[in-house]
């Protein structure tokens, strides 16, 4: 006896694929950048600096990761993780080239 399995649509398996790469891959940026801003931007030495924006930067890679599969669809989740990247990218820069000058 052959048993008939409902399969799961391909648009449904998209979206959890995307879904997923938001989450491993614009975790991993926007973690990047939030350490990087971090260092930067942080009223300590140097090195103190650096160890807590990686220490944070764990966080951050959480919390994408979090809202990459609570977030109603792909769409909103490609956004809720490039749009801070984006802002904390932009700061990034501004705050390096504040220190260089």
């Amino acid at each position: 006896m052959m048993r008939k399995t409902a399969g799961l649509s391909l648009s449904y398996r998209l979206a959890v694929a995307s879904r997923s790469l938001a989450a491993l891959l614009g975790g991993y940026l926007l973690a990047s950048l939030a350490s990087v801003c971090i260092a930067l931007l942080a009223p300590l030495p140097q090195v103190d600096a650096t160890l807590t924006g990686l220490l944070l930067s764990f966080v951050f890679y959480l919390l994408a990761f979090i809202w990459c599969f609570a977030c109603r669809s792909a769409w909103r989740a490609w956004l809720g993780v490039l749009a801070p990247s984006v802002l904390l990218g932009v700061t990034s820069l501004l705050a390096y080239r504040m220190q260089t000058l």
